[in-house]
């Protein structure tokens, strides 16, 4: 698929979304070695350079950056959708990236959104893009561990994590965690890689270059634990083919137009060819499943 070469030109190496949250070990490691300063001024410089008005910016505009899992914004409004998210809800997400999903949800709904992410670097510049398209009131972003979040119990309305638990080992943590800082009847809303039946992974991928940090669940292992944690699951969707379909289609994109000035290749540098290919690879050999899932914490 050379027609990806171009997206990939970063120079620095970024953590991606998908690998920020991870436990034990692996954590400093992660962090020491995709951090990158001053992201946000790298993201407004391209912005700029697309020909976007700096001081009238949208959350439309940081669209190609900021969904950055796989169908991008597509998936983020249809997960919502199912979740039933409203003005009144308080919202944790829980493996926030930039604050892309963040600031979707608080713009299109109203409702107040704080976003958990392991790298301090996607926080702050999570935070600088919020102001600048006018949402700073809306959401807030902390860094901190998924596995032992800073908040009190009971805190949230909606917990909310697309593309995040597949680099989380200890996941019966993850989701008692999340379990934890919910209100009873809360809402658990999951997007997330699953494995596949077709054999391992292909590596390098966005979340990981090789398996040593890739801890993927089979779908019927990510039913039985968050069932486990506490949750009674109300809506279920394997959108495998969708992401099959969304691949091809960004490939075609891209061969036609050429690479953007933004878009993903800021955030997983160098090796975004090699990941990008393999991702396709992974999904049209059934080595990797798309599933969005809805739960509700059981009332007490």
């Amino acid at each position: 698929m050379p027609e990806y070469a171009a997206v990939g030109q970063a120079q620095e190496r970024l953590s991606p979304p998908l690998e920020r949250t991870v436990d034990g070990g692996l954590t400093e490691t992660v962090k020491r070695h995709y951090t990158v300063s001053e992201l946000a001024t790298r993201i407004l410089e391209a912005l700029e350079k697309a020909g976007k008005d700096l001081s009238r910016l949208s959350v439309e505009d940081l669209a190609p950056i900021d969904e950055f899992h796989v169908r991008g914004r597509q998936a983020t409004l249809e997960l919502a959708q199912a979740a039933r998210i409203k003005s009144r809800d308080t919202v944790l997400d829980v493996g926030s990236g930039i604050g892309g999903p963040a600031r979707c949800l608080a713009s299109r709904f109203g409702c107040q959104v704080t976003g958990l992410d392991l790298t301090e670097e996607y926080c702050r510049a999570a935070s600088l893009l919020s102001e600048r398209v006018g949402l700073g009131h809306l959401v807030r972003f902390e860094q901190g561990d998924a596995l032992s979040m800073d908040f009190p119990n009971e805190s949230f309305d909606v917990v909310w994590t697309e593309h995040v638990a597949m680099n989380i080992r200890d996941k019966p943590m993850l989701y008692r965690e999340m379990d934890r800082v919910l209100k009873p009847g809360g809402t658990l809303a999951i997007y997330d890689v699953c494995s596949g039946e077709g054999g391992p992974v292909h590596f390098p991928v966005p979340w990981a270059r090789s398996e040593d940090a890739s801890f993927l669940a089979s779908p019927e292992q990510l039913r039985r634990l968050v069932t486990d944690a506490g949750f009674r699951i109300i809506d279920w969707r394997d959108t495998t083919a969708q992401a099959r379909e969304w691949f091809v289609a960004l490939a075609e994109r891209v061969r036609r137009d050429g690479a953007p000035l933004l878009s993903w290749g800021m955030l997983m540098g160098d090796d975004f060819l090699a990941m990008a290919q393999n991702q396709r690879r992974n999904l049209e050999e059934d080595r990797i499943a798309l599933v969005q899932l809805v739960a509700r914490k059981q009332p007490t």
